[in-house]
Parts: structure tokens; C-alpha cells; sequence
């Protein structure tokens, strides 16, 4: 019987992490790679290294017939796209099934339902999930005042066809309403090729929850907790934790139901994620998005529950049924989750690209971390500057953060800046600490406490 194989259409941690997921399910694996990455962790560890293409990703990590070429000539099975890049591509399914190859992800109808946010809207309400007041799809100034109108400030403007913070305005103001329309627009179709946008109401004292599907070929679709995800920068998420701390019982059980209502109303068949937004004022919550890929912050989620969610990802697309019931899912502890990146804290976060001269790693049995770095590696500028995950783990969330701060100060990376000041920092708040924060929190009060403490240690 034919071996098993894997193409992983990524690079960095995630790319890593799928490789270590198949060799441990027997599976063998090839990575592509562009002509920056052929001497990576990731190329070490696979078992084939295909070339691609020079580092620009339009010319390699997001060149489908590219990756689709290099799996047919590898005879790989399936196509693992991870996150980022063409992980939310409709096309790559799509050219998949065109090829007989697997996609290890939701089927290509599925993504072009969720990934447009103003059909997931759409299925949202059917499946009688709240939503903040909003418009459809919107093309002309014309249309945005009407319904800017009826829904009344603030308001947020947000790409049709993507996410990640591009493409998102809020606006408080009508003077300032036109001017926020034309820049959503301009940078959504710079970033998606698509100008439309849609507007809704803005939630101004909201925390961001998510909540981790995972789906078979069989009608099953289960839930594996709740994530909190309000300690973004930019849109961008900084600090991740399972469970969402200071969540009332019956708003939980109330998001849950609504994350398996809605991606069970639709056969969704892998790994996947419901954000929500949760109005603190108000104890209401509304949702946001599907993200129809494994997500940045998976590790939390399985740290949690003892479930590997990249091999539950890839056995459900080789056809065979979820492992676990929605009974079987128990949950223990706490788990924290930090962003270490190549970005200097002290520069305004400016990327800080270069050779790596010493890596040394946080060590415990309440620590993990998921890297692709090593001494003498090279930090390329073409790419996100995601060094690693810091994930401590405790029976609390006090445990857990106390675990994390000792973990912080033993991460030790020379030869690039990095943001393990700011993130210091960040879970010494006093507010941090309690639980409290919200998606702006950052933004209005870290970051200039951060600043002024940056100046009075000068």
C-alpha cells in the first residue's frame, strides 16, 4: 500500500508544526519552499524540498499552479496550506479537486461561502446568530450614507473579501465618513482585488472571542472551547488564552451553541474558527467572522483539551470520522499564548530583520514553544516576523501567567529585536492581570504607559 504524503504550502512555525504532525501520524511530507527558506528548519525536517520560486510571494508561496505542479510531480496525496498565504484562497481547494488532490481543509464551496464576509453574514442570520446592525454590500458613498442613516455612529467600515484589519475604518463622525470610505475601499482592493465593503455598527467596549470548530466528512461538527483574543495591536492579535477569563457561564454556552448552530448548518468538514465580538457593556455578543483554517493561536485550544487539532485536521480530510464526540471534549487548566516577533519594541515595532546569534529557549513542564528559529538562522525582511509561540500552561490562570512571566524573562534571542519588552510589560498591567481589557486597550492605554516608561529609562 502507497505511503501517505503531505505537500505543506507554508513556511516558518506552522510549516513545522504540519511536518511534525504527519511523521507523527506516519505521513510522509513535502515542503515547498521559496529560494529564501531552502535551508530552513522546515527543509531540514521534511522528507521531499521542492523550489518554487525567489522570495516574493506572488512568485512563490502564493503561485498556485506553482504548488500544484510540485504535488503532482510529487505524487503528494494532499495539500496542507496552514495559515496565511493561500490558506483562505478559494482557488487552491479549487484547483485541488480539479487535480484529485486533497485540500486539508474545508471544501472550496465552504470557503468562497464564509470567506465572503457579507454571505457569512448572511448564514449567520439564518442560523439565528446575533449580529450588529449592518449593511450588505456596499460600492457607492450613496449607499454608506443611507445606511450610516438608519444604524447611526460609530460605525466600522470592513472589506467584503478579507480580514486581518485591512480594509477597516470606524468612523465617529460624518465629517469624517467619506474620507474613511475611500480609504477601506482603496486598501481593500489593494489587498483582495475587491473594492466592497460593508458597514455595522461598532461595538466601542468589546473583547474578541472566538470559538474552535472542527468538522468531519460525516455531519459532525464539535466544539473544542472558547479562546480570548482582545490584546490586539493594529487589528492584530498579540496575546491569546483559553478559557476567556471573566465570561459569565450563560454567555459562553450562548456563543458555543451559536458557532456549532451556524458551521453545522452548512457541513463544514475541518478545522476552523467563529469569532465574536462581546459588547461588555451590554453582556451581548455579535458575530464576526469564520476563519476556515487552523489559526495562529491553535495551541492554546489543544493545550486545554489534550486534542491535536493539525492531526484531527488532516485524518478528517483522509476521510476518516472526528475521533471525539462533544462529550469526549474535557477541558483542564488554563493556557496562555504569546506572539514573539522580530519587531523592536523600542522602535515603534519596526520590523528587525537579520541573523539570529543566540536563540535559548524558556524550559518547564508548563511550557511550549512553537518555533521554526534556531542559532544561525536567518530572519529574511519578505516575510511576517513571527519568530515563535510562547504557550505556558497552569490548574489557573494565575498559574498559567505566572508561568508565562518566568518564560519571558528565560527566552533569550540575540542578533534581531524583538517584543519581548512590550510583552512584558503588557502582562504586568494591573488591568491585564484582572481579566479586563478590551480590543483597544492596547492601543489606548499600553502603548503610551509603554512609551513614557521607554523615556523615563533613558
Amino acid at each position: 500500500m502507497k505511503k501517505r504524503k503531505v505537500l505543506v504550502a507554508n513556511r516558518g512555525e506552522i510549516a513545522v508544526r504540519i511536518i511534525k504532525a504527519c511523521k507523527e501520524l506516519g505521513i510522509e511530507t513535502v515542503l515547498v519552499v521559496s529560494e529564501a527558506d531552502k535551508e530552513s528548519m522546515g527543509a531540514r525536517m521534511a522528507d521531499e524540498v521542492v523550489c518554487i520560486g525567489p522570495p516574493q510571494v506572488k512568485l512563490s508561496y502564493l503561485n498556485i499552479p506553482k504548488i500544484i505542479n510540485a504535488a503532482l510531480e510529487t505524487g503528494a496525496d494532499a495539500i496542507h496550506p496552514g495559515y496565511g498565504f493561500l490558506a483562505e484562497n478559494p482557488e487552491l481547494p479549487e484547483a485541488c479537486e480539479k487535480n484529485g488532490i486533497i485540500f486539508i481543509g474545508p471544501r472550496s464551496e465552504t470557503m468562497k461561502q464564509l470567506g465572503d464576509k457579507i454571505s457569512a453574514r448572511s448564514l449567520a442570520k439564518k442560523s439565528n446568530v446575533p449580529m450588529t446592525e449592518g449593511s450588505e454590500g456596499l460600492s457607492s458613498f450613496r449607499d454608506v450614507e443611507a445606511e450610516v442613516q438608519k444604524i447611526g455612529f460609530p460605525v466600522i467600515f470592513k472589506a467584503a473579501a478579507g480580514g486581518g484589519g485591512r480594509g477597516m475604518r470606524i468612523v465617529t463622525q460624518r465629517e469624517n465618513l467619506k474620507n474613511a470610505f475611500d480609504m477601506a475601499s482603496n486598501e481593500a482592493l489593494q489587498a483582495f482585488g475587491d473594492a466592497t465593503l460593508f458597514v455595522e455598527c461598532y461595538v466601542q467596549n468589546a473583547r474578541h472571542v472566538e470559538v474552535q470548530v472542527i468538522g468531519d466528512n460525516f455531519g459532525n461538527v464539535i466544539h473544542l472551547g472558547q479562546r480570548d483574543c482582545s490584546a490586539q495591536r493594529r487589528y492584530q492579535k498579540v496575546i491569546e488564552e483559553a478559557h476567556p477569563p471573566n465570561l459569565p457561564e450563560d454567555l459562553r454556552n450562548k456563543i458555543l451553541n451559536a458557532a456549532v448552530a451556524l458551521t453545522s448548518s452548512i457541513g463544514y468538514n475541518s478545522a476552523g474558527t467563529v469569532e465574536f465580538l462581546v459588547d461588555k457593556d451590554r453582556h451581548e455578543f455579535y458575530f464576526m467572522e469564520v476563519n476556515t483554517r487552523i489559526q495562529v493561536e491553535h495551541p492554546v485550544t489543544e493545550e486545554i483539551t489534550g486534542v491535536d487539532l493539525v492531526k484531527e485536521q488532516i485524518s478528517v480530510a483522509f476521510g476518516a470520522p472526528l475521533s471525539l464526540t462533544q462529550e469526549d471534549v474535557k477541558f483542564k487548566g488554563h493556557a496562555i499564548e504569546c506572539r514573539v516577533t522580530a519587531d523592536d519594541a523600542k522602535d515603534d515595532f519596526m520590523p528587525s530583520p537579520g541573523d539570529i546569534t543566540c536563540f535559548a529557549l524558556p524550559q518547564g513542564n508548563n511550557v511550549r514553544v512553537d518555533t521554526h528559529c534556531h542559532e544561525g538562522c536567518t530572519i529574511s525582511p519578505y516575510y511576517d516576523s513571527l519568530l515563535a509561540k510562547l504557550i505556558t500552561t497552569g490548574d489557573t490562570r494565575a498559574e498559567a501567567l505566572a508561568n508565562m512571566k518566568t518564560a519571558l524573562a528565560d527566552f533569550k534571542i540575540e542578533g534581531v529585536e524583538t517584543n519581548i519588552p512590550f510583552l512584558q510589560f503588557l502582562i504586568a498591567q494591573p488591568e491585564f492581570n484582572a481579566g479586563d481589557i478590551h480590543i483597544k486597550w492596547i492601543e489606548n492605554t499600553v502603548l503610551p504607559k509603554f512609551v513614557e516608561s521607554l523615556k523615563q529609562n533613558r
